[in-house]
């Protein structure tokens, strides 16, 4: 027999072998149905750490309902222009300095993926444990696209953050709400005792985070979200407006005002307001576990490409993205220039250079950096005076969280470009 035939009939039968073999691999299916069940099952689910996290942030719209956010129009495409140095910086680990490039793809690092733009143009781009097209879930970034939704309708006279909320949603004038202004809420000083909570089951914050679905919820919590901080009744621990205290509730109140004034379902709002303006890649969206209510408070599924998109409109390259500004001037001036330092002023370990808080950002610098972060290591990063913006995503790698976390060396890269930028 001629030895091309001999080789023909080897490759066929190797062929024949690994279809054999395919067929005996899980099909996907299979894969999300063992992901999802290693979830815990009495408790909230995303405390689950390592690859089933990693692959539960990928895969949200897997495990829950979501509601969409659309894009509309021509996608606006970003210009490239990438910065190989960023790459190449040196980066403080736990392991000692490493590159920027090595520390990411390693061991040592639990990044999902990392996106700076600088005028507009990328100048940084790595997904080292996703696929560019993914969309996973931003946490508590979701908060700065609700503020922005408050702003945008302030800018148009349809909201005044020296009311208070009672005077938007009266439903709230029998709850402990009752009387404080939008403005505190805005910057997490409202005085009510519902400080973030996730393990003592009889807190509000845990009993809210049940009723919207993102935590365990059973037939003893309370059917939704609005029927729960209707009535609530927890107490104050200051006064309004004297002392930060961080709770997803007032993001959810802020959405719900956002519902009231435009008549809209909040994703329906970011949709027509921001998301279909923005020439976006593709939809966003909220995971809503109950009755298609987002999870307001850190529920958007969307690109990083995207979500820097919507970084973007706080920066001077917003023409990139916009025709017109979409976050008036006016409020970029009040986020940077009229903070209340006074809210911080019991907080400890606080990075270096930070100024204040403000309308949901976690932190505003002194080198005009914001800043937003997100559970388990994901953040937005706009600095509107040098025209940066920076889109990160990780997760916790054990229970000890013993990777060196990635928010902190988004600071220190921030920090050097933005000063070497400058000089």
């Amino acid at each position: 027999m001629p030895r091309f035939s001999l080789t023909i009939i080897f490759l066929i039968a190797s062929l024949l072998i690994s279809s054999i073999e395919a067929k005996k691999e899980s099909p996907p299916a299979d894969f999300a149905r063992k992901q999802i069940e290693s979830l815990p099952k009495n408790d909230i689910w995303w405390t689950k750490n390592g690859e089933t996290m990693l692959w539960s942030f990928k895969n949200l719209h897997t495990i829950f309902p979501t509601v969409t956010v659309h894009r509309s129009g021509a996608v606006k495409e970003l210009e490239i222009a990438i910065d190989e140095s960023i790459g190449l910086t040196q980066v403080p680990t736990k392991l000692g300095n490493m590159e920027l490039n090595s520390f990411l793809e390693s061991d040592e690092s639990t990044a999902i993926s990392v996106l700076i733009l600088h005028k507009g143009r990328v100048v940084f781009e790595r997904y080292p444990r996703m696929k560019a097209h993914e969309k996973p879930v931003h946490w508590s970034v979701t908060k700065v696209l609700v503020s922005a939704l408050v702003a945008i309708l302030e800018a148009k006279n349809k909201v005044n953050v020296e009311l208070s909320i009672d005077y938007y949603i009266p439903e709230l004038s029998g709850s402990d709400f009752m009387g404080i202004k939008i403005k505190n809420i805005l910057d997490m000083a409202t005085g009510i005792n519902c400080p973030e909570e996730y393990i003592n089951k009889s807190a509000c914050y845990y009993i809210y985070s049940a009723s919207i679905g993102d935590g365990y919820w059973d037939e003893r919590s309370p059917d939704n979200p609005y029927e729960y901080i209707s009535k609530l009744d927890v107490g104050k621990y200051s006064d309004q407006g004297k002392e930060y205290d961080y709770s997803g509730v007032n993001t959810f109140v802020l959405g719900w005002l956002v519902e009231r004034v435009t008549g809209l379902q909040l994703h329906e709002a970011a949709s027509e307001m921001i998301w279909s303006k923005i020439g976006a890649e593709a939809d966003a969206a909220f995971f809503a576990p109950r009755y298609g209510v987002p999870v307001i408070h850190g529920g958007l599924l969307a690109r990083p490409r995207d979500l820097a998109r919507f970084g973007l409109l706080f920066t001077p390259s917003h023409n990139v993205v916009t025709e017109r500004p979409l976050i008036a001037e006016a409020h970029i001036e009040r986020l940077l220039y009229q903070g209340r330092p006074e809210l911080l002023a019991s907080q400890e370990n606080l990075p270096e250079g930070v100024k204040h808080n403000t309308y949901q950002w976690d932190f505003v610098f002194e080198d005009g950096t914001l800043y937003k972060g997100g559970w388990a290591g994901q953040g937005v990063m706009v600095n509107p005076i040098h025209d940066y913006v920076f889109v990160w995503n990780s997760y916790f790698k054990d229970k000890e969280e013993s990777e060196t976390k990635l928010t902190p060396i988004m600071f220190y890269l921030a920090k050097n470009l933005i000063r070497e930028k400058s000089e």
